[in-house]
């Protein structure tokens, strides 16, 4: 099988994250970086000196690719690539018009950024759970004039650790939910030497968070209606934003009530989390977990440090399911943060899409 040509757009945190879970891909190689112009016309590793964040050390066959300039190069990033991952850090109406700029140079997007999540005819695709919004792409090309082109996002971060267990659960009327994520410091793009007021230390706001939590996956279970997505009505969401001294990892206590007479039984939950898969398991896409959804029994799981990298760390971990006094039940949820809630997340999305001939 001939590989697949990708760009990474962004060598930060997430888009150094992308080059390490691209190194020895099956179907997909980089050929191309691109960033500020800050950092073009360097190579790779001349780029991230003194900026590598990652405990792996540079791929070596990314390690002299040059870096271009996102705005100023992009033709030419587009004549050496097929797609392009997307997670700059830059204004969100820059990122915006730099997203939609290269779609309508036919090359399309798979973004870990929030900008175009909320654009009507944008999938944001958790791949186990709305597959099917990808159909929007023929109604987002024909708003664009484009024929290849389009954009597809990733959701937030701190969703992955409790939408994939609601998801199962949907059918027995989920009706209201209440969660507390506690999230790692590097969905802040920072490390402790980076951010050493981090250390030892709790803060408890995270901008722009609560409502990404709340509002989000109301998309991911939204209905396609007239060229639109149109975000779900229930379950009703609440929820706070935690920052904590954590590298990596997401946690989430997560509280659950059911419309009446539909509660499912706690055997029951337990049983749909430990048989759900979707279609990138059914697919055998390359970085699909064949457990997508792990139940630990142990009272004291799922740790943050022992269970993050579950199977590569695209597995979402769940623990203490409990009956609640005021709620039907509550469980705790953890994901890793910049794999399945960043960078692997977003990786998935493209193996799924390519698996349906949109990235042909």
């Amino acid at each position: 099988m001939e590989k697949v040509n990708v760009g990474i757009i962004g060598i930060g945190m997430v888009g150094q994250r992308f080059s390490l879970i691209l190194e020895n891909h099956p179907w997909f190689k980089v050929t191309a970086f691109a960033a500020s112009p800050r950092s073009a016309g360097k190579s790779f590793k001349q780029a991230t000196e003194g900026r590598w964040l990652m405990e792996k050390p540079i791929p070596a066959g990314m390690a002299d690719l040059p870096v271009f300039d996102a705005k100023a190069d992009m033709k030419k990033i587009v004549s050496m690539v097929d797609f392009v991952f997307c997670a700059v850090n830059m204004p969100k109406e820059q990122i915006k018009a730099l997203e939609e700029a290269y779609a309508k140079e036919e090359c399309p997007v798979m973004s870990n950024n929030s900008a175009h999540r909320w654009t009507p005819d944008v999938p944001m695709i958790i791949p186990e759970v709305n597959n099917h919004h990808s159909d929007i792409i023929k109604m987002q090309r024909a708003r664009l004039g484009t024929k290849r082109g389009f954009i597809a996002v990733k959701s937030n971060c701190s969703i992955q650790s409790y939408v994939p267990a609601l998801h199962p659960l949907m059918k027995y009327g989920l009706k209201d939910v209440l969660v507390c994520t506690y999230q790692a410091i590097s969905g802040a793009g920072k490390t402790f030497a980076t951010w050493p007021e981090m250390v030892d230390n709790v803060i408890p706001f995270i901008g722009g968070e609560e409502e990404k939590s709340e509002k989000e996956p109301l998309k991911v279970w939204g209905k396609i209606k007239g060229g639109m997505i149109v975000p779900a009505k229930e379950p009703h969401i609440t929820s706070q934003c935690i920052r904590v001294p954590v590298t990596d990892g997401h946690l989430a206590a997560t509280f659950m009530r059911f419309a009446d007479g539909k509660k499912p039984s706690k055997e029951k939950i337990i049983d749909e989390w430990r048989s759900f898969k979707g279609m990138p398991q059914d697919l055998k896409l390359p970085s699909a977990p064949y457990i997508p959804l792990m139940y630990f029994t142990e009272e004291n799981f799922p740790q943050t440090k022992l269970h993050r990298d579950t199977m590569n760390g695209m597995t979402i971990s769940i623990g203490r399911l409990r009956e609640d006094s005021q709620y039907d039940y509550k469980f705790i949820g953890l994901s890793h943060n910049t794999m399945r809630g960043a960078a692997g997340g977003a990786l998935l999305m493209a193996e799924l899409l390519k698996a349906q001939g949109y990235l042909d």
